[in-house]
């Protein structure tokens, strides 16, 4: 791998879906240790458990850390010798943020604080902060604080000069915990309707896999301060669905039951307002960091007017797939894989 060869990567929020992926990503590398940081300790031993049966001879390169990203002396204490971070920590579901909106701003605001500063004071190389679309034009508490989070490592980047400090922001992560793809597949295991929130609504879609791929690219192109974004595809509720049905030849209805707390029709990954200064990097936009001080008055005489001919990129304006190709999407993921299977076996 170059450049975590004998490195340590510690993933907060290590037990997601993100985190497995990593782990079935690097586990079998020349990276040195891959340190789980998390609170709960029963998702840690399934893992354990897991990665000690799928690969016995490196499971011992990982650790495993209870903590809590709200309590930085935590934090602190897992991150002595830690080279790399990836900010994973996160409250994810829209409706629970609306409800709890503080408890968003402690773990996914207060918490990524206590992370950067943490990894600043321990001379951590690299910190990258996973973020969301939803962060673009926020209209929920989920991603309002996700915008925050992103102020957050934008400021602290400008504190350091020896940690580098980037976010990537992406859509909707296929198959990832909490997620609707997996909800549809078991209401078809148990033939009831499939639910649907508004079928003409679009999302961006990604797999686990290309979510790394964009964490590694921020890793080894970011400079600090950056928000690095992935030019994804999109399409409607309607047709993932669809997609969802017709790979598991179900007849289920599908129920449309109504918008959830704090959704939007579509979704945004670049601001027009951030087209001014973005760059575009073929299949990944780039916004820097913005290296203006709060003294503006020098700015009355010597303005600049230049701004990209780039324009908002959102779930709307991308491309949007259809059935076919979310089917040929979805086979790509083990997930599906796996569950495709399973309906075989049990046929």
């Amino acid at each position: 791998m170059g450049l975590f060869t004998n490195k340590t990567l510690m993933i907060t929020g290590g037990t997601g879906s993100f985190g497995n992926a990593v782990l079935n990503r690097f586990l079998k590398t020349d990276i040195g240790e891959i340190r789980i940081f998390s609170r709960d300790e029963k998702k840690q031993d399934d893992m354990r458990h897991e990665f000690q049966a799928k690969y016995p001879e490196v499971s011992d390169k990982i650790k495993f850390f209870i903590g809590d990203v709200r309590d930085i002396s935590s934090v602190k204490n897992a991150i002595h010798g830690v080279d790399y971070i990836f900010h994973a920590a996160a409250l994810k579901q829209v409706p629970s943020c609306e409800f709890f909106p503080m408890e968003a701003v402690r773990t996914n605001v207060i918490g990524t604080d206590n992370v950067l500063t943490a990894a600043i004071e321990e001379g951590v190389k690299s910190v990258i902060c996973l973020s969301t679309d939803k962060a673009a034009y926020p209209v929920n508490a989920m991603g309002i604080s996700k915008a925050l989070e992103e102020r957050v490592s934008v400021a602290k980047s400008r504190t350091t000069e020896n940690t580098k400090i980037c976010c990537t922001r992406y859509g909707n992560v296929m198959c990832s915990r909490g997620s609707v793809i997996p909800l549809w597949i078991d209401q078809i295991k148990q033939g009831n309707p499939i639910t649907i929130t508004e079928p003409s609504m679009t999302r961006f879609i990604m797999s686990l896999d290309e979510a790394v791929d964009l964490v590694l690219f921020a890793f080894e192109h970011g400079v600090s301060g950056d928000i690095l974004v992935q030019k994804a595809p999109a399409c409607t509720i309607g047709v993932l669905a669809e997609a969802v049905k017709e790979l598991f030849d179900s007849k289920s209805e599908v129920r449309i039951i109504g918008m959830r707390h704090g959704e939007k029709m579509y979704e945004t990954l670049l601001t027009n307002e951030e087209c001014i200064n973005a760059i575009d990097m073929g299949d990944f936009y780039r916004v820097p960091c913005d290296k203006r001080d709060l003294n503006y008055d020098k700015y009355f005489n010597d303005g600049n007017l230049d701004r990209n001919s780039l324009s908002e990129f959102d779930s709307n304006n991308t491309e949007l797939l259809t059935v076919e190709q979310v089917k040929e999407k979805l086979l790509n993921i083990d997930y599906i894989r796996e569950e495709l299977l399973k309906k075989e076996g049990n046929n």
